[in-house]
């Protein structure tokens, strides 16, 4: 059996991630593909207890936070029958909101990068994405995206989101090794789904 693809959205709070995540599941479906769609923090141990952490129900150092993150990810990724793994070895495509590459732009607030990416290092050498697709919207734009939303998260405010952003690109700068394609999704999202869903072809393609 052919392994499938992994294809993740990254970006800032409000990028719109999980709505083009949702979409191109559904074009993919629609085409004949078997899609599974996951994201981080998980709905595991260690994911629920960050997802405490980031709406105010715990509270841990934010080291402890960084280090929550690289365990919950390498649960997602190693879990025998719930992990990304096991979903690519059944040939489905995996797509993934938020990945490692979160980790970098938004723990580097509080640690410096380096150590970040050192941490997840065994995630990197295990499995990298064939795809990460950067949802890029102005830091500005967050609070429009966010009317209505309900309960806030640990980070969504303009001055840390604009920090995040920062990071995002500083981080795909000291790794050139990654395939990374960015999308402006300042666009209608109409247009920048067509755009995402050239680049996933491209990659199914191959």
């Amino acid at each position: 059996m052919t392994r499938g693809k992994f294809i993740v959205f990254e970006g800032i709070d409000g990028s719109g991630k999980s709505s083009h995540a949702r979409l191109l599941k559904e074009r993919l479906e629609a085409a004949g593909h078997l899609v599974w769609l996951t994201c981080e923090p998980t709905d595991g141990e260690a994911g629920s207890l960050l997802r405490r952490c980031l709406t105010g129900g715990a509270d841990l150092p934010e080291q402890a936070i960084a280090g929550l993150f690289m365990t919950d990810r390498l649960d997602h990724i190693l879990h025998p029958t719930k992990g990304i793994l096991a979903h690519l070895e059944q040939g489905e495509i995996v797509l993934c909101d938020r990945y490692y590459f979160s980790s970098f732009a938004y723990n580097s607030l509080f640690a410096p990068m380096d150590w970040i990416i050192e941490i997840n290092r065994l995630a990197r050498e295990i499995l990298r994405p064939d795809l990460t697709l950067f949802l890029d919207i102005p830091p500005e734009s967050f609070a429009s995206r966010m009317t209505g939303r309900g309960e806030r998260e640990r980070y969504e405010k303009i001055e840390t989101l604009t920090r995040v952003r920062e990071n995002y690109l500083k981080a795909f700068a000291a790794l050139p090794d990654e395939r990374v394609a960015t999308v402006d999704n300042a666009r209608p999202i109409e247009v920048a789904a067509e755009e995402v869903a050239a680049l996933a072809e491209k990659v199914l393609a191959e």
